[in-house]
């Protein structure tokens, strides 16, 4: 399919759906439009297989490039005049071919090896993602299969969730979610009672776990990427066991998961203790589909969706499909240029005024030692309509230069290249995340935060759309070295501005700029920023990569780190942020 026949396809989809901007139909529609355009992805995706090994996907072989199978048996198993694949022996064939890739590569427990794509290893897992992706085609295809097909499947995956209901689901946490909302569709497909009330323990567990707010935590606080494994988890779980106990929980996390949205689509890292921002937009999963709001947030979506020209993925049409419920829509709080939203605990706060929109975080708690839950060190967002996401970017670990401020030497917390188990804690006398933190909801909105023996502010003043003011300010009486950091995202390939420098192209080389080499500002796609005398200019400040081995990170992860020292003589900075050449 050509890129403007794909282009076509996706606005007829949503005008048909009501999803364009401007459309104010009650009711969400969208089964019919998904059938249409599953079906008119089918080619491309049986295209993907090797049909003598039954593989999908490209380079390295992972077993998750088989959940592609769960598009093709929706395809398969879906009646529809605009569906030419219901019941097509060619697909059911992928279908079995693909299944029968990961019992070949599965050992005797049911496990396969963690591979990915960079060639790195992880031991063994019952992938979660791909064992919910199989029982859910082996749920719509398995009464198409023959006797010997049905025979091998069963016993493969008998053993694989026998196993997985032994021995995964002690802990509540993102992949035993989804295991167990795969436990309870085997429970259905082979007549397990024990499995399906098992499954239905388990997602109680893990509702009573909820915050009261509507995020799951793995740590302390939030985890805004991962929350998608749980209400997916829970969308797919209530359509097929019709569970009622799990909707109130599903209407609290709707309405989290949907106020932590950037504009533009994409969702706010500041109070995610796991991951980074990601540009791109999140896309709802059916747990969405049950509430006005939800689908109002799914309409949002589609609209923005609509607008860039980008297609939904042939997995989440398949996912609407099957589990989705169409109904009436309210707007998100997400359309509003002027609201705030502050979480009961005070620990989060979402302040959106015309063209801004900010997020602060209060989460402060010790230094994690899992390489997956993040040092909660960067605190504060500021996004712009017409720039995207400012400054912020997230947490990570082993780089102090991405937090708000530090007290003590730098260099005490730092990556070694290579380092595939590493000590994340400071060597010495650091302060890199706060110990007290609280947010000030008046105008100016800010933080305070406390770093060992430090006092220290950050306030963020919108002045128009076009204008606003970082007041950033410290004591400085513990006699260790006391920074500020403002992390500002970058996009690689583009130019760095300076006042009086040569611009530099942002890639892989290096640079320090102090203030006065830059002319007293940087501009950089769409911005510029203001640099107090004494100010210096960092590139790249890299981050620990959690999902490489050894922790690795290129330029484009990294972030462009304005830091100001702060002394008994200086303890205040104050920077306007512009848009445009102001």
């Amino acid at each position: 399919m050509t890129r403007l026949a794909l282009f076509s396809l996706i606005v007829s989809v949503l005008l048909a759906s009501g999803s364009l901007a401007g459309d104010s139909r009650p009711d969400l529609r969208f089964k019919d439009d998904f059938i249409r355009g599953l079906a008119a992805a089918v080619p491309d995706i049986m295209k993907g297989q090797d049909p003598k090994t039954g593989r999908f996907g490209t380079g390295i072989w992972i077993v998750n490039d088989q959940n592609i199978m769960f598009p093709l048996a929706v395809a398969w198993a879906t009646e529809s005049a605009d569906n030419p694949y219901y019941h097509d022996q060619k697909v059911l064939d992928a279908i079995v071919k693909a299944g029968d890739a990961l019992i070949e590569d599965a050992d005797e427990s049911g496990q396969w090896e963690f591979r990915k794509k960079d060639g790195s290893t992880w031991g063994k897992i019952y992938m979660p993602w791909t064992y919910s992706a199989w029982i859910k085609s082996y749920a719509l295809v398995r009464e198409g299969m023959t006797d010997e097909q049905r025979k091998r499947w069963d016993e493969a995956l008998i053993r694989g969730y026998t196993n997985i209901s032994k021995t995964q689901l002690a802990k509540v946490h993102n992949i035993p979610t989804n295991h167990a909302m795969g436990l309870y569709i085997a429970g259905q497909v082979f007549d397990r009672p024990e499995w399906r009330e098992q499954a239905k323990e388990f997602m109680a567990r893990m509702i009573a776990e909820q915050d009261p707010a509507g995020f799951w935590s793995e740590n302390h606080g939030p985890v805004i990427g991962y929350g998608s494994v749980y209400t997916d988890a829970l969308g797919v779980y209530y359509a097929v066991s019709r569970d009622e106990s799990v909707l109130p929980a599903i209407e609290r996390a709707v309405h989290f998961y949907s106020s932590f949205i950037y504009p533009d689509g994409s969702a706010v890292e500041t109070v995610d203790e796991r991951n980074v921002y990601h540009h791109g937009l999140r896309f709802p999963n059916t747990a969405f589909t049950r509430t006005p709001e939800g689908r109002g947030f799914m309409r949002q979506q589609m609209d923005i969706l609509a607008a860039r020209g980008q297609k939904i993925s042939p997995e989440h049409m398949a996912n609407f499909i099957a589990y989705g419920e169409e109904g009436s829509t309210v707007p998100t709080a997400a359309r509003e240029t002027d609201r705030t939203l502050a979480l009961d605990d005070n620990n989060a706060l979402i302040r959106r005024k015309g063209s801004w929109f900010i997020c602060l975080s209060a989460y402060c708690c010790p230094i994690p030692k899992s390489r997956w839950i993040q040092d909660r060190q960067n605190l504060v967002s500021i996004y712009h309509d017409r720039c995207g996401l400012i400054m912020g970017g997230g947490n990570t670990k082993l780089q102090p230069l991405w937090s708000n401020f530090t007290v003590g030497d730098t260099s005490l917390l730092k990556h070694k290249p290579g380092d595939i188990a590493p000590n994340f804690m400071p060597t010495g006398p650091l302060f890199h995340i706060p110990t007290q933190a609280s947010i000030k909801q008046s105008d100016p909105i800010g933080l305070n935060l406390k770093y060992g023996g430090e006092r220290c502010h950050i306030f963020i003043e919108p002045v128009d759309d076009d204008t606003l003011y970082i007041h950033v300010r410290s004591t400085a009486v513990s006699g260790l070295p006391v920074e500020g950091h403002i992390t500002l995202l970058p996009h690689v390939g583009e130019a760095l501005r300076t006042g009086k420098s040569p611009e530099r192209v942002l890639g892989e080389e290096a640079f320090t700029l102090a203030s006065e080499e830059a002319g007293g500002w940087i501009a950089h796609h769409g911005w510029k920023l203001e640099l107090p005398e004494g100010s210096k200019v960092i590139w790249p400040a890299l981050p620990h990569n959690p999902y490489r081995k050894d922790g690795s990170a290129t330029a484009a992860e990294g972030r462009i780190v304005v830091s100001l020292p702060f002394s008994p003589e200086r303890g205040e900075y104050v920077m306007k942020l512009a848009i445009g050449d102001q």
